[in-house]
């Protein structure tokens, strides 16, 4: 698990952007950056700079993955025929802890990856406590019936502030999740704009 869970809002801060679209998000009161240092001017990023900075933002809006997990994604993505950046994004979302997240199952990627380690997830009936693990399309994803009156599931269905995408069946009624189909980046609500172009240039260049 990253290092990063407790301190999630020094990555909007970070970022100086709200990532996750949280009401609560530091950025909502103060766009500069955490420590002493946060409010100095900043200076126009490089190109590196810019590349670097999609890459954080993306890496951070999946719950801070470390390189290492999100280098390994991205050769994936590159290995596949097609845009680089759209498999990107698909492969992404097609995390169980992004889908359990989508699905409005949890409040927070962050509750969505400890969800699923903890083993509140189903996959076609299977338990699932890999939070990484791929899902493929036509599969359903079911909280766990011990599971479903947990006060963090309830929290999260009742949520207003996000809207449940049409790559999925969601029955709240259930708790059942099915993926229907893999995303592309015009089809995933991010609250900010995502570049996973510019990660592609810099991945090519490093």
């Amino acid at each position: 698990m990253t290092k990063r869970t407790s301190a999630k809002y020094k990555i909007d801060r970070r970022m100086g952007e709200n990532i996750w679209g949280r009401p609560k998000s530091p950025v909502n009161k103060r766009e500069y950056g955490p420590g002493q240092h946060g409010q100095r001017r900043k200076n126009k990023l490089s190109d590196f700079g810019t590349q670097l900075r999609a890459k954080q933002k993306l890496k951070g809006y999946y719950g801070d993955l470390t390189e290492k997990q999100f280098r390994k994604i991205y050769g994936e993505a590159e290995r596949v025929k097609g845009d680089t950046g759209e498999m990107l994004i698909g492969l992404l979302e097609r995390r169980l802890d992004a889908v359990v997240y989508r699905a409005k199952f949890v409040p927070t990627v962050f509750a969505a990856r400890q969800f699923v380690n903890h083993g509140h997830v189903t996959v076609n009936g299977q338990r699932v406590n890999i939070a990484s693990y791929r899902v493929k399309e036509g599969d359903v994803i079911e909280v766990r019936q011990k599971s479903k009156q947990l006060a963090i599931v309830l929290e999260a269905v009742a949520l207003t502030e996000r809207d449940v995408p049409d790559y999925l069946e969601v029955d709240h009624n259930k708790m059942t999740a099915k993926f229907v189909r893999t995303p592309g980046l015009g089809d995933v609500p991010y609250p900010v704009q995502m570049e996973p172009n510019l990660v592609v240039e810099y991945y090519a260049k490093n």
